[in-house]
């Protein structure tokens, strides 16, 4: 399962999200994204989660929860192309 979590702030790592997310699961893969010209924190990121009924779990107990004093929005990720066609 590939979920997306918003709110970040600039300093959280992929180590950070690992760390967060692990207590729920397998963890496949984490990734805080980037601006391509400044290599700054974007704000937002996506974990991999090799267990669906995992990533709901986390899901659910951890959307709009405190996290490095901000409170995240963590959801299900869209398919990119279905992020593409909104705009």
């Amino acid at each position: 399962m590939n979920i997306f979590i918003a709110g970040l702030t600039y300093r959280v790592t992929e180590s950070d999200l690992i760390d967060i997310f692990e207590d729920y699961g397998t963890i496949s893969s984490a990734k805080v994204i980037t601006d391509r010209d400044t290599g700054q924190s974007r704000g937002f990121g996506f974990v991999k989660m090799a267990d669906k009924a995992d990533g709901q779990r986390a899901i659910e107990e951890l959307n709009e929860a405190e996290f490095d004093g901000r409170i995240i929005t963590v959801n299900v990720a869209r398919p990119r192309t279905e992020r593409a066609n909104r705009n």
